[in-house]
């Protein structure tokens, strides 16, 4: 089906269907490939997420979910309308710290205080 990408079923901690099945990418990585997908960036209304699907060289279909300034900000954003205590993010050294990506790694992190 278009734009459904399924994850083998690989128990970890008793969810059958998790990120173990899946990696993680460096965002510098993300942001070089999303240019040369099959989809291009295409956005999820339900998860507020982007996400671009790609084949690999032997013709397997991937997707790849990740957050970018404005997901973030939605997230944050709810986080404050609801009077939460806070948000977390994954990983924030996945981000691109050269000097390339400079505007768009401090636009994540301003993203998390909305």
């Amino acid at each position: 089906q278009d734009h459904v990408c399924s994850l083998p079923k690989v128990p970890f901690r008793g969810a059958p269907c998790s990120d173990a099945a899946g990696s993680q990418v460096p965002y510098a990585a993300i942001m070089k490939q999303v240019n040369s997908s099959l989809s291009g960036v295409l956005w999820d209304e339900v998860q507020k997420a982007p996400f671009y699907e790609y084949k690999d060289s032997v013709g397997q279909f991937h997707q790849v979910w990740f957050d970018d300034p404005h997901s973030i900000s939605l997230k944050a954003a709810y986080v404050k309308s609801r009077g939460l205590r806070g948000i977390g993010m994954w990983n924030g050294n996945s981000l691109d710290y050269s000097r390339e990506a400079e505007q768009q790694t401090q636009a994540m992190w301003q993203a998390l205080t909305p």
